[in-house]
This record gives C-alpha cells, structure tokens and sequence, in this order.
C-alpha cells in the first residue's frame, strides 16, 4: 500500500475513534438537554410558578454541568498508536505490521540489513488490503435499557404536538416569567369547508397558512380558532354574519355559508394573521331529454318513454308530467320516474308506464320530463304532443260509457250532455242485458253529477264508469284477476322489503296484512270464476287434465305456509310458497285455452315432448361414456403403477409382459368403440337439432355448443387422449340446451310446454312426462296417494278421467324439475363416488 493510501486508511481509523469516544462522552449532556426540551415543547415549564420555574432551570443546568464535566473527564483524544492499532485489529493482522514499518535497523551489518530488508518487505505485503471498519461506540453496553430511544420518541412527538409554535415554546421555557403575566399560547387556525350534503362530495380542509379553494355553492365555512386569546381577539371578514363566537375554554368558533366567491381574512391588531380565496362554483340546473320520441308499445296499452338525464352533482328525482291538451289550465298527471341508482349524475332509462285507465285515455295531451337535482333546482325537457292509448270495448254499453267518461275529462261542466246520455243509456237495458248492478252505476252516477257540485265528484264518477265499462266487457273474473295480480304484487314487494330489513317489526306485520288481502283477492277470483261458468251453463269447476284447478282448500294451506314462514321470519320459504302460488294461478287463468287447443297444435307439443325425452336419454347416454372412460382411466393408472413396481423390483427388464401388451389392446379397442358411439351419439343430436329447428324455427345455442364439444371428445378418443373434459363438456350443454328448448316451446304452443316456469325457473328436458311429489302437510298421505304424493292405481279419484292415468298437478311439476335439476347437476360431478354416481342414473331413469 502506498503511503498517499495509508494516509487516507489513518484518516478514517482516526476519525472512527474521535467518533466512539466523543458520542459516549456527549450523550449525558445531550440526553439532559433533550429532557428539558421534551418538557419545555409541552408548556409545562410556562405553567410553573415563576421560582419553581426558575428552580427547575437551576436543577436542569446542574445536571447539564455534572454530565458534561463527567463526560470531559472520560474523553480520551485518540493518537497514532491507536490508530494504527485500530487498523491492524480490524484488518485482522498479527505482529503488528504498521509499528514495524516505522521501526529502523539498529545494525549496518550487510547481511542483518538484507534481512532487515526482507521483514519490511513481508510487513508490507501484509498491510496491502487494510480495514478500518464500522465505528462502535458501545453507547449500548453504558444504557442497557435503551432509555435514549424512549427520549428520542419523547422529543418527535412533542415536537408534533407544537409545530411551528415549538421555538416560542422553546424560549418561554428558558424565560420565567417574573412580574408579569403569563404570555399568551400560540393562535391555532383550523378552517374547513362541508359541501351540501346532496354533492356526496367530502369535507375540504384549508391550509393552515392561507390559499384558495373552490367549492359548490352553498358550502358551510367553518373556523376554529385556540388559544392567543390573552390579548384582543382576532377578528374574521369576508362573509356575512362571519365573526367568533366563543365556545369555552379559550376557543372560539365561526360559521358562514357560501354563496359566492370570498375571500376570508383572519386580523389582529390591523396585522393580517391569515387568508383563504374561496371561489364558488355555482350548481347548474339538471337537464332532462327524451332519447327518442315517446309513444305507444308495439304489444300492449303501455306508454313507451326513453329518457335520459344529468346533474353536476346528481339527479335527485324525474318525473313525467302530463297535461291535457283541451284544459292546459288542468291539474297536471304527474308519474314519478325510478332512477337506477341514487343521485347518479348520468343516467338513461326506458319507462313504459300503462294510463290506460286513467280518464285522460285517448285524449291528446302534452308531456315533459322534468328533473331535480339535491338544491332543489328543475330541468325540463322540450314538450311533446301525443295521444294516451286507450283500451279498446266490443260492448257497445262499454263504449258509450268511456264516451261519457273522456267528456267529461275534456269539459268538466257539460255535466247535463253527461246526465243525458246515461238516462238515455239507462232507458235501454236490453243493451246490458238488465244487468241490476249495471243499471245501479248508472242511477249513481247520474245522481251524483246531479246532485254533488264538487270537483272532486267528477272523479268518482269517472271512476265508477271506468268499473262499469270493465264489467260488461270482462264482467266480474276479469276484475277480480286484475285485482288478484295487483295484490300478488304488493305482497312480492312487501317480502322484499322483509328481506331488506329482517328485524323490523312492521315489515313483518306488512308482510300479513299483504298475506291477508291475497287471500280476500283469491276468494273472490274464485267466486267470479264460478259464477262465470254457471252463466255458461257449468254445474261446477270441470277436472281439466292439463291444468289443476285451484280450490279454496289449497289456497288456505298455501297462504297459512306463507303466514307461519314470514311470523318465523323465513322470507325465502314465504317466497317459494308466493312463487308456486302464482304458478298455480297461471295455470288458473290459462286452463281455458289448452282446452280448445286444435289436434295439429297438440301433435306439435307431443313432438316437443318427445324431442326433450330424446335430450334427456343424450345426456344419460353421454354419462354412461364418461363412467367408461373414468374406468379406463383408472385401469391405465394401475397399468402405470404395476410397471414402475415392476421395473423398481427388476431393473434390467424393459420390454413389457404380454399380459400388460393384450391389456393395452383391449384398452385401444375399447377407445375406439367409444370413439363410434361418440360419433353415433352425435349424428343423433344433428337430426335432434335438425327436427328442433324444424318446430320452433330456432335452434338452441347451446345444443350447437353441445356439438362442438362431442366433435371434440371424438377426436380425443380418436388420438388416444383424455376425452373426459370433452364430454362432461357435452353432458352440461346438453343440459341447458334442454332448458333452452323448454323455453322455446313454452313460447311457441304456450301452456303446454314448460308450465309454470318463470324467467327464473327454467324446466328441464322431459319435465313434461315426469311426475314429482306432491303437497306436504295432511294431503300428503290422505286422498288415495302414496308417500310420495301419487295418486294409487286403486284411487276412484280419477274414474271421470276413463283410466288410473294422472298428470302431475302444477306444485309437483316444480317439485319435480327441482329435484330432477339437483340430479342432473350433481350426476354431472364424475368425482363422486361410483356408488353415489349409479343410484343418481338409476333415479335419473326411473323418473
């Protein structure tokens, strides 16, 4: 090592061992010094009286004398020696090498010179890679409690706690305050702006040294102001009524909303002490549009209104409003929109509602969409003329009412043309065919209009003619089915709310009171039924062996589950029992159509029953290949096994036994027979899908998928791979491409294929041919049915129907798809047990 190098190594050894002795010799005082600074950064000294203020700073400068006079006296200047043995321990070297070079010959014998020449030499090579290493004061072998660590975390936090107050802490804690009052505590400024609560937009916190900010309008602006009150108290301008009020304790507070730009200065004494630019943003209006032009739905009497709508900070609320085009001074019609999400600042929609009945039907009227954002404000859209579909009447007694009924919306006060023509209505009953309850409406209503000058009374009798016209075109069931739907959607809409809030007590009771009216609302559907089938000469409900006839026997079980669930608070069960309720009433209103069904339209149905029993035998057939080439799989696993055992216990041995070479024979072959039932299999479905397209016109999506993955598990087999993927592939296609053609033909012949099934009840492929268990509680077991809730061949139930030959009632078809469904899915998991998995196949097969 060269001598500039060495130089440089004693530099830094020196500098390591001026280091390890000061730090040790200068924490005491610095620890002393830190104390008092913790202490003086929390005010404590200022709260002291004067003498034990000055008392602690005596004691506090004592301290700070003994450490550092202690610390002097064991500060030890480190010299060359030390230096250079510093570097030789670190480097690790023996014998001392740099003392060496500095020694000198004491002989000028040539020969002890060479030799002398020689141990510098080796010296030298030995000092060429030297260390100085890390300094090591050893501050903790002198504080094994490290109780400079806890100071250390002492001194931060005070520091956090003043701020920027810490030097005037700092100094009021050197300066005892004799003669004299106590100096006030540093002013604390915290200002903050709280947007209205409509924005969703969060709190905004000015800086503490002053800045701008904008904010919406209608902003709350608050200050908070602490301590420095010891002398005048700063004033605040900027915004009306803005000034302190004190609020105890030394703080003070103000308040001020926003409604336009300010700028807010807090002063004291004619010195500004800090200021915040507020701009304001103002809330513009919402706006409101027609996305297209409103009118009349292609199927139905709905109204078809595509609107959109905006807000800076959201739209609160959107309504349609509607006025009549002959009386613009009319109240206006006012339908609330729903919007899809609370306060969404963008938002598009399609609203259908249906003001058939209304009394403005098939009059011209004018409508806007009006929006409100959270302040209030309104936006409306461009107006639009149009005329409000109405219901079409046959009966000409119907017709002439909702005349008088849309008359009397254009000119409230031709009540005499009104009173006119009902007596002229009235004068010939054989129109109404003497119906007492028709002519009763008119001699009401006709009094009414004579009699009662209210502006209200218009509407009552509207009201009454509207029921009036309904009866005779619909007569009573018609009434009753309308009202029935509303109740089962009142009820629908009370569960949810159960739902939503499970502990409260009045959702619970609603949810009764709704149970209780869908009762009321059944009844009288039943009885308008009834009556309606006598006026058509029926002695009594007739047994239709398509649809079940609901009686009152089971409507009061079904409604009694749906009670004792939601008392239990099981809203679930109460939905499932509302949910086969309305399958059953379904099948109620549509009973009458299947039984005028014409014959091609049956051979239609029994073609779709037929193809969704061929669906069904696919997806077993196709679960019986997937068990083979599970065995196969599991066969070729023990032909692994076998051979590593055997090549483990003889390694020499390479060439397979002939057992294992027939084996694998018989394992191809049996591949490639798969392979062809495979290929049999899927030119099946090809005229399955071909003879669906043929009936519906529409081939579902997923028996082509079903297809692919059959293409796919053929060449799998067909290469000598793993075909089981495929396949369970082709088994859940399958499956839900039979869901699929249930829908199509529900939708093509109507009540006859797939019944009952909502958008989220799907059937299966042959639900239409499967019986399924039936009603639980006491019928379960009575009335000539097995414990599974089938009619027994010895049953007379079913004498009027020539045979011992049931279908399955509406409730045991949705059993009965639920439980076929659960089979199907869990028959599809082939990691089952291979037990488990036949006893699925073999009820799949049964049923």
């Amino acid at each position: 090592m060269t001598g500039p190098a060495l130089r440089r190594k004693r530099a830094l050894a020196r500098a390591a061992l001026w280091w390890e002795a000061a730090w040790p010799a200068a924490w005491p005082p610095l620890g002393v010094l830190g104390a008092f600074a913790v202490i003086a950064l929390l005010d404590l000294p200022a709260r002291l009286p004067a003498w034990l203020h000055l008392v602690l700073l005596v004691a506090f400068l004592g301290a700070l004398g003994g450490a550092g006079w202690r610390s002097w006296k064991l500060f030890r200047r480190p010299d060359a020696a030390a230096t250079d043995r510093r570097l030789e321990r670190a480097s690790g070297l023996p014998h001392r090498p740099l003392a060496a070079l500095a020694d000198r010959p004491s002989t000028t014998d040539p020969a002890g010179l060479a030799l002398w020449e020689a141990h510098q030499a080796r010296m030298r090579r030995m000092i060429t890679r030297l260390r100085v290493g890390p300094p090591r004061p050893g501050l903790a072998a002198r504080d094994p409690r490290a109780l400079r660590g806890g100071l250390l975390v002492a001194l931060a936090a005070a520091l956090g706690i003043a701020g920027a107050d810490a030097p005037a802490l700092l100094a009021r804690g050197l300066m005892p305050a004799f003669g004299r009052a106590a100096p006030p505590a540093p002013l604390h400024f915290e200002a903050w702006v709280t947007p209205p609560s409509y924005t969703g937009a969060p709190p905004l916190f000015l800086p503490a040294a002053g800045g701008a900010a904008t904010v919406p309008a209608g902003s709350r602006l608050q200050v908070a102001l602490s301590g420095g009150t010891g002398g005048s108290l700063p004033a605040i301008s900027g915004a009306p009524g803005l000034a302190f009020e004190a609020l105890g304790g030394g703080s003070h507070t103000a308040q001020a909303t926003l409604s336009a730009g300010a700028r807010i200065a807090i002063q004291r004494e004619g010195r500004e002490l800090v200021a915040w630019n507020l701009a304001v943003q103002a809330d513009a209006p919402p706006v409101a549009a027609f996305t297209e032009a409103p009118g009349r739905v292609q199927r139905g009497l709905a109204l078809r209104l595509p609107w959109r709508a905006e807000d800076d900070w959201g739209v609160a609320a959107l309504r349609a409003e509607f006025r009549l085009a002959a009386r613009p001074d009319a109240p206006p019609l006012t339908l609330d929109l729903p919007l899809p999400s609370a306060s969404p600042r963008q938002a598009r929609g399609l609203a259908q509602p249906d003001l058939s009945a209304h009394p403005w039907a098939g009059l011209p009227v004018v409508l806007r969409l009006i929006a409100r954002d959270g302040a209030s404000q309104e936006g409306a859209s461009e107006e639009v003329r149009l005329d409000l579909p109405e219901r079409s009447f046959n009966h000409p007694v119907a017709r002439a009412l909702i005349e008088v009924r849309k008359a009397l919306s254009v000119n409230p006060g031709a009540r005499g043309a009104a009173m006119r023509e009902l007596d002229r209505i009235a004068g010939e009953p054989d129109a109404f065919e003497h119906d007492p309850a028709t002519l009763l409406t008119l001699r009401t209503t006709r009094g009414q209009l004579q009699r009662d000058r209210r502006s209200e009374a218009i509407d009552e009798v509207q009201e009454l003619l509207w029921e009036a016209a309904l009866a005779l075109e619909e007569g009573r069931d018609g009434r009753t089915a309308r009202a029935l739907a509303e109740a089962q959607r009142q009820l629908s809409e009370a569960l949810n709310e159960a739902e939503r809030n499970p502990q409260d007590e009045q959702q619970r009771s609603e949810v009764q009171r709704r149970i209780e009216e869908l009762r009321e609302a059944i009844r009288r559907h039943l009885e308008a039924l009834a009556e309606r089938l006598q006026r058509e000469n029926a002695e009594a409900l007739p047994y239709d062996p398509q649809q079940r006839m609901l009686d009152q026997r089971d409507m009061d079980r079904r409604t009694r589950r749906m009670e004792e669930a939601a008392r239990e608070n099981r809203m679930e069960d109460a939905r499932r029992e509302l949910a086969e309720l309305e399958e059953m009433l379904r099948a109620l209103q549509e009973g009458r159509m299947a039984r005028g069904e014409n014959p091609e339209r049956q051979r239609q149905r029994e073609r779709g029953q037929q193809q969704m029993g061929a669906v069904q035998d696919m997806v077993r057939r196709q679960g019986e290949m997937l068990d083979q080439g599970q065995r196969r799989a599991e066969q070729q696993e023990q032909r692994d096994q076998q051979e590593r055992r055997q090549r483990q216990q003889s390694p020499w041995s390479r060439s397979p036994s002939p057992d294992q070479d027939q084996t694998g024979r018989q394992a191809q072959s049996d591949a490639q027979a798969e392979g062809r039932r495979q290929r049999a299999l899927r030119r099946a479905l090809g005229e399955l899908m071909q003879q669906q397209g043929d009936l519906t016109g529409e081939i579902p999506e997923a028996l082509g998928r079903a297809d692919q993955a059959m293409r796919e598990a053929q060449e799998a087999l067909g290469n000598g791979t793993d075909a089981r993927p495929h396949q369970q592939e082709a088994m859940r296609r399958l499956q839900e491409g039979g869901r699929q053609m249930a829908q199509q033909m529900q939708r093509q012949f109507g009540q006859g294929q797939g019944e009952g099934q909502g958008e989220g009840d799907e059937g299966e492929p042959g639900d239409m041919e499967m019986g399924g268990q039936g009603d639980e509680g006491e019928q379960q077991l009575g009335e000539g049915r097995d414990p599974l809730g089938r009619r027994s061949r010895e049953s007379t139930g079913n004498a009027d129907n020539g045979g011992d030959t049931r279908v399955p009632e509406e409730a045991e078809l949705l059993r009965t798809r639920r439980l076929q469904e659960e089979l199907r899915r869990r028959g599809a998991e082939r990691e089952r047990p291979s037990e488990e998995l036949e006893y699925i196949d073999r009820l799949l097969r049964r049923f």
